[in-house]
């Protein structure tokens, strides 16, 4: 239980045998039994799939492209040894390195997100109880926005933040309407 008004849930652990389940105050405030049934299922598929294990890894891939990247700064990323050091490549490398490593972990974000809400619907045995959560959670946590470190912001239910990210692609979470209409499709 985290003592805060912000409606939200996560999942943390590195297997099934040592994870946890979080939620906060709010979202036991806001949801009926069916919607924290759903909501806890969602969090349980994220366990089931061993989420946690594989965000963690795409982290670790995205820094290591993210040092590599700094290293070819130092180090001049490709040298021509009549020339020099080739400036655009250098630039290229330092900047789209990191922004291709962030658009590959967010996307591995959004696709456990989608795979987590199935999960969740299987679990509970419908995915009402899930879509009515998270429309509530979406609604309410734009009133109480989670004081949340952006680094943690993927395992969240919702993204926590109040402000929307200005490019969808950078997003750890896919838009709330797109997940409640896979699961709705999903029956």
């Amino acid at each position: 239980m985290i003592p805060e008004a912000s409606p939200n849930a996560f999942a943390t652990g590195r297997s099934p045998e040592h994870a946890a389940v979080a939620a906060t105050e709010g979202i036991l405030q806001i949801l009926s039994e069916e919607e924290l049934e759903g909501v806890i299922a969602h969090e349980l598929a994220h366990v089931k799939h061993r989420d946690i294990l594989i965000s963690s890894i795409a982290a670790t891939l995205a820094a290591a492209i993210m040092m590599i990247s700094r290293f070819a700064m130092f180090f001049g990323g490709g040298r021509d040894d009549r020339e020099g050091a080739n400036p655009v490549a250098l630039i290229a490398t330092i900047i789209l390195a990191p922004v291709a490593a962030m658009l590959i972990q967010a996307a591995i974000s959004r696709s456990r997100e989608y795979g987590a809400d199935a999960g969740g619907a299987a679990i509970a045995g419908h995915p009402q109880g899930l879509v009515s959560a998270l429309k509530k959670i979406e609604s309410a946590s734009r009133m109480v926005p989670l004081d949340a470190n952006p680094a943690t912001a993927h395992m969240f239910i919702v993204k926590p933040f109040s402000a929307q990210s200005l490019f969808g692609l950078f997003s750890t979470h896919p838009p709330t309407e797109k997940r409640i209409r896979a699961l709705l499709q999903q029956g």
